[in-house]
């Protein structure tokens, strides 16, 4: 992976958008198709070289754990009716002993304070950062492809893509300095700007590759919007220090955190599947 050895994923969120279906099920293990979205995440990481996996979770998420852990009882169960192919498919997603690490988040101070509370397990070294309601279904892995341009640059990056102008208001929006190719020179960060106010219409996607220095500057960092520890900020800070890229990554994005988004994915993941496909294309005809 280029350098990269560790990823974090920020898991403590409540899931508010999705309720009530995240009232109890961690928004995470929200399925689309049939795995989990923190499934999809982490095969992401381990495809693009990853060797380290670390979860920053909160309470109520300990079905996280469980899911990644190996059911004795259901492995025995399906071995013994020998249904091979179930088996192998679990298998898959049992990690290696050791390389996924687990830590708490124990007030929900924001993305920033999230990413700070993984310092320790990170080190100095740079690293990768997923959030999990992006799901971004792509032939090379976004994360992969976030690692290459980081091998060629040396700067930290972020993945980015353009949106509408009215839309600028929901995300982060980069300040553009010289583009190249699939390469965004990054100026500054906007928070959610004013359509009319915003610099570009590049917004950031959840995919990072971040220098082990942001935390020392999120250890100081005061609260920001809504009262919580900004990521933004941060880079914000570091982008004085450091060279930030955007970069336009090939794939498509689709939100989970949110209803339409989450219906969308699930829908154009079945919709590549032998098995589901042409079952799915006859069921929609009869609702479109």
């Amino acid at each position: 992976m280029a350098g990269i050895r560790k990823v974090v994923f920020p898991v403590a969120g409540l899931g508010t958008r999705m309720l009530p279906a995240t009232k109890v099920l961690p928004k995470e293990m929200l399925p689309v198709v049939d795995r989990p979205l923190i499934q999809y995440a982490v095969e992401e990481a381990a495809a693009a070289g990853a060797e380290q996996f670390i979860f920053v979770t909160g309470r109520g998420k300990t079905l996280i754990e469980d899911h990644f852990d190996r059911a004795w009882e259901l492995f025995d169960a399906l071995a013994r009716k020998r249904k091979q192919e179930a088996l192998a498919e679990l298998e898959k997603a049992v990690p290696e002993a050791g390389c996924f690490v687990y830590t708490r988040q124990q007030a929900p101070l924001g993305l920033g304070h999230a990413v700070w509370c993984a310092r320790h397990i990170v080190g100095d070294e740079p690293f990768a950062v997923m959030l999990v309601d992006d799901l971004i279904h792509a032939r090379t892995p976004c994360l992969a492809q976030l690692a290459e341009a980081h091998a060629e640059t040396g700067g930290n990056i972020v993945a980015v893509m353009e949106v509408a102008r009215e839309h600028t208001g929901r995300y982060g929006i980069v300040d553009p300095g010289t583009t190249s190719d699939r390469l965004v020179e990054i100026r500054g960060f906007v928070e959610k700007p004013d359509p009319a106010e915003a610099p570009s219409r590049f917004a950031v996607i959840g995919r990072y590759v971040l220098s082990g220095r942001i935390f020392r500057i999120l250890e100081s960092l005061p609260a920001g919007a809504g009262g919580e520890i900004q990521l933004t900020d941060a880079m914000s800070r570091l982008l004085q220090e450091e060279p930030f890229f955007g970069l336009r990554f090939e794939g498509r994005r689709f939100d989970c955190g949110d209803r339409l988004g989450y219906l969308e994915a699930i829908v154009a993941l079945a919709m590549e599947r032998e098995d589901l496909a042409a079952g799915l294309h006859a069921a929609l005809r009869h609702y479109v």
